[in-house]
């Protein structure tokens, strides 16, 4: 019997009313009477509000008959009011104080369900669930200066909204009252009843709830009662818990009560499970701190040593042993070990000085690669990996021939210069392979924080070493290759300069004592062979750049593209997509087509993709040719084990022409733009540099009437703006040496144009080619089509050198044109290029613009008479390469 079956509904009444005065004793006698006691006290003194549940009565107090229709509808907040069920009610919205005063006055009864959304002010039926309780009110009582009611309901009846309306201020509607039905003889209703028990007395006990919660539960033999009683002591949201009254049949009711009982035993175990473990390993760290501790004592009082009692000190101590460091950083080592050991395990400082004597022990000390100092080797070697460069392989055979005559040289510090794709990082891995050294890359591009470089104090919380240290225990030995990838990328800001502290890095006088900030000892960088890449040199600190060796690698020019791919990038795809077996012939034209008409760059990156596609064509094409409708080609053997797929492949010899390329590659992505070299007025042809090779670059000039003014366009740069001014001054102040009107800008406007104007253009080399697209323009006589030139120019008429030759020859090469003008001060850096560039060009080399004249014209507007000097270019013929003195470029021919 349950403890609400012991009094009449008169004396729980009387309960209700005196329980305010009921003393400790009473309080333990009966827990959950002096509950009401709650609704007497102050809202101040009551924040939290208990749930209570009516006990088993044989009768409800209100039939079903006598509940009129239809009833007043009250919206609950954040709370579930179950069937048998009393709770307070906190009522202050003008609708709902209407509904309670509505339920008053026709025998207190409503109907109360949850609200979706708690923030909604206003409800209406739509923000209302459907299912819900039929409630009597017990009480009402108003709040002391407040315009709330305290309105204390009591579950009745599960039912349904069935036709909701407003009346007034307030809802209304009728509803459908749902009554359970007890299955009879039904096993697995009863086994649901009896598994909820456990799982509710599972649930109480693991959420430590009061024991009379179950005593009370116990007493109960009503399945409908037990449900409810269940449900509104499992601590869960609304949604959860109005899933219980969603459901209208109570077998249905009891599955759900059983997941969600489940769930919440489940979850709670787990998070017992959690704590345990967390106590557990406190209290074993604790007590293995005991036990050290006495250990500690014990050993003192003995005068034996204490590393002994934390294992992982002896392994240290071992290492330390083994590391071979010099003498200043074992005594560091040791100093470290000492106060290790004096530092108890659990004490945060532990782990951190553990990991600083694992990295000191880690790092290479004494332990170095033998260099292979056999120079054939390393020649072979660098030529087998890399076409020509044969500059930075020099430099690498010289260093290997100090070292063979010294026996040990300071390390190198190189720095590769040129722009990305022409194999700066390539080599240096291969100068590593050469050697016989490790090779350990950094990449430094964004590094902005000093102590990416220097490493970070001990004292920030996950310190560790900078990159060069990480480097060097990557390496394992103290003489690997080391690059220092990007170098010109690196930023500055408020945590400092990296690159000041490469300065001490990259100083062959003080990086044999390099201090990183995590270590606090000195480290040897001495034996490192450091090569550091970059794509421009003016992006690199002077204090940096003066303590490496430049080493500049240009953009690769078409035939030096045409060998990498036929000795490297072919023989690489095919290794790579397994077609080493396939007769396949690229001829020169077909790769030549490719640099020319489909790739634009410096390097040979986009050179390998477009060979690649066109391999994987190919590959393609092989394999759909070959596989038939018998022979599915899913099978997990490689095509190229089978012998009658090596058979097929012997007898269809692929050939790839120049004019078969755009099978593979569809339309030339790259075309050159100027094919008119016809004799023109206003037009001539200049050479430029670009970081992707050289270019033909058409100058034009003409005048016309109109404002006194010079106009620039074709999106040039501040160079090149300087460069036209110099020319229209250099024109209009030596007229009439050239047989122009000296008024001939008078009332005209100079407009000078350089084609593709979407192009950036800028550069000291186009001074010389302005001025005789200008001469021509104020002449009316046309410029050769078939000659290119290259050169600045001052105001009095010099001609000044430039960069670029090889890039600008290839270029003019590349459309037909032999015969180029080239500053006479260039003559040096002629005998630098290849005979292959050299071969079939007529180059003159000029000192003024006056030399110029009769190469360009062919009826120069000019007596070449000046003062009675004779004017004349340098030539090289055509086919010559040696003169009677020996030089490349010697013989004269009169202007």
């Amino acid at each position: 019997m349950s403890w609400m079956q012991a009094f009449p509904t008169t004396q729980i009444t009387k309960f209700r009313e005196g329980a305010t005065r009921c003393n400790a004793a009473y309080r333990r006698g009966v827990y959950t009477l002096c509950l009401f006691s709650q609704w007497y006290l102050p809202l101040s003194m009551a924040q939290t509000l208990e749930e209570i549940f009516v006990g088993e009565t044989t009768e409800p107090a209100l039939k079903p008959s006598e509940i009129p229709k239809p009833l007043p509808v009250l919206p609950l907040r954040d709370v579930v009011i179950y069937p048998f069920m009393l709770f307070p009610v906190i009522v202050g919205r003008p609708a709902s104080v209407r509904a309670i005063a509505k339920a008053v006055e026709h025998k207190r009864v409503l109907f109360v369900t949850a609200q979706r959304d708690p923030m909604v002010e206003d409800p209406d039926f739509d923000d209302l669930y459907p299912h819900g309780t039929v409630a009597r009110i017990l009480q009402v009582q108003r709040l002391p200066n407040q315009p709330l009611l305290k309105v204390l309901v009591e579950g009745l009846y599960h039912a349904r909204l069935r036709q909701p309306f407003h009346k007034g201020e307030y809802m209304e509607a009728n509803i459908r009252l749902i009554r359970p039905r007890i299955p009879k003889d039904d096993p697995e209703f009863r086994a649901m009843v009896h598994r909820a028990a456990e799982l509710f007395h599972e649930y109480l006990q693991i959420s430590q709830q009061p024991h009379e919660i179950w005593l009370t539960y116990e007493n109960l033999n009503n399945p409908v009662h037990r449900l409810y009683y269940a449900a509104a002591h499992i601590q869960q949201n609304l949604e959860v818990k109005q899933r219980i009254l969603e459901k209208e049949h109570l077998k249905d009711q009891y599955f759900e009560l059983l997941g969600i009982l489940t769930t919440e035993v489940e979850i709670r175990r787990l998070v017992q499970r959690i704590d345990q473990q967390v106590h557990d390993a406190i209290l074993q760290a604790q007590r293995r701190y005991i036990i050290q501790e006495q250990i500690r004592a014990l050993q003192r009082e003995l005068g034996e040593e204490e590393e002994e009692v934390i294992p992982e000190l002896a392994a240290l101590r071992e290492a330390i042993e083994r590391a071979q460091m010099p003498d200043h950083v074992r005594a560091k080592a040791y100093e470290e070990l000492e106060r290790l050991r004096k530092t108890p395990p659990i004490s945060p400082e532990f782990s951190v000085n553990r990991t600083y004597l694992e990295w000191l022990v880690s790092l290479p000390w004494t332990q170095r690669t033998e260099d292979n100092l056999d120079i054939e080797h390393v020649r072979r070697v660098l030529d087998e990996e890399h076409y020509d460069l044969e500059r930075p392989k020099e430099r690498i055979l010289e260093y290997l021939a100090v070292a063979r005559l010294k026996g040990l040289v300071r390390s190198q510090i190189l720095c590769f210069v040129g722009p990305p794709g022409v194999g700066k990082s390539s080599l240096a891995r291969s100068i590593a392979r050469a050697l016989g050294r490790r090779f350990v890359r950094i990449s430094l591009g964004g590094v902005r924080d000093e102590a990416e470089i220097r490493g970070h104090r001990r004292t920030y919380v996950g310190a560790m070493p900078g990159k060069i240290i990480q480097a060097m225990k990557r390496a394992g030995t103290i003489n690997p290759v080391i690059l220092l990838d990007e170098v010109d990328k690196m930023s500055v800001d408020f945590r400092g300069d990296p690159s000041s502290a490469l300065l001490e890095v990259l100083d062959p006088e003080q990086n044999h004592a390099f201090n990183d900030h995590y270590l606090e000892v000195d480290y040897d960088l001495s034996h490192v062979f450091f090569i550091a890449t970059a794509n421009v040199l003016y992006d690199i600190p002077l204090p940096l750049l003066d303590r490496m060796e430049v080493i500049e690698l240009h953009s690769y020019l078409d035939d030096e593209k045409l060998e990498i791919a036929k000795r490297h990038i072919l023989p690489k795809l095919r290794r790579e997509y397994g077609m080493e077996g396939v007769s396949i012939e690229v001829t020169n034209d077909a790769i030549l087509r490719v640099i020319r008409q489909y790739t634009r760059e410096a390097g040979v990156r986009n050179l390998e993709r477009q060979l690649a596609t066109i391999l994987r064509k190919i590959a393609r094409q092989l394999v759909e040719n070959f596989t038939t409708p018998e022979d599915p080609s899913g099978t997990a053997e490689p095509l190229m084990e089978s012998p009658d797929f090596q058979a097929y492949v012997q007898q269809h010899r692929i050939t790839i022409t120049a004019d078969s390329i755009p099978q593979y590659l569809k339309a030339p992505i790259y075309t050159e733009h100027y094919k008119d070299f016809r004799d023109k007025v206003g037009i001539a042809l200049g050479l430029a540099w670009t970081s992707v090779g050289g270019e033909l670059l058409p100058v034009e000039a003409t005048l016309m009437p109109g404002t006194e003014k010079l106009t620039l366009t074709g999106k040039l740069g501040e160079v090149m703006k300087e460069s036209a001014m110099a020319a229209v001054s250099y024109v209009r102040s030596n007229a009439s040496r050239f047989g122009i009107d000296p008024e001939f800008a008078r009332g005209k406007e100079i407009h000078i144009h350089v084609p593709e104007g979407a192009i950036p253009k800028d550069g000291p080399s186009a001074g010389l080619t302005i001025t005789i697209a200008l001469l021509s323009a104020a002449s009316g006589r046309p410029v050769r089509g078939d000659v290119a030139m290259t050169g600045e120019i001052t105001l009095h008429g010099d001609v000044l050198p430039v960069g670029g030759l090889a890039e600008k020859l290839l270029a003019a090469k590349r459309v037909g044109i032999t015969t180029i003008i080239l500053p006479k001060e260039n003559e040096k850096d002629l005998t630098t290029l290849r005979p292959s560039i050299l071969e079939g060009l007529q180059l003159h080399l000029i000192e003024r613009i006056e030399q110029a004249l009769p190469l360009v014209f062919r009826t120069p507007p000019l007596t070449l008479e000046t003062g009675g000097e004779s004017l004349s270019s340098t030539v090289l013929p055509e086919g010559d390469s040696e003169a009677e003195d020996g030089s490349a470029l010697a013989s004269k021919v009169p202007g």
